[in-house]
């Protein structure tokens, strides 16, 4: 079943990964993410996304810094 809100998350979805198949369905995007102890990349500023490392320690690390 396809997303109903597919096209409006895709305009806010900040997903560099050029072959990613959950672009726009966030709670797919979600689960994969969690199940991984990562975060989807619309949790991250752009500079970190594009390193591919959205570890909760990343994100953890990023908040401590005071970035996010």
């Amino acid at each position: 079943m396809e997303c109903p809100n597919k096209e409006i998350n895709l305009e806010r979805c900040n997903c560099s990964y050029p072959s990613c198949f959950k672009k726009g369905m966030c709670c797919e995007c979600l689960h994969y993410h969690l199940k991984n102890r990562q975060l989807p990349a619309c949790c991250f500023p752009p500079d970190v996304e594009k390193t591919y490392d959205r570890s909760f320690e990343t994100f953890a690390k990023l908040v401590l810094e005071g970035k996010i």
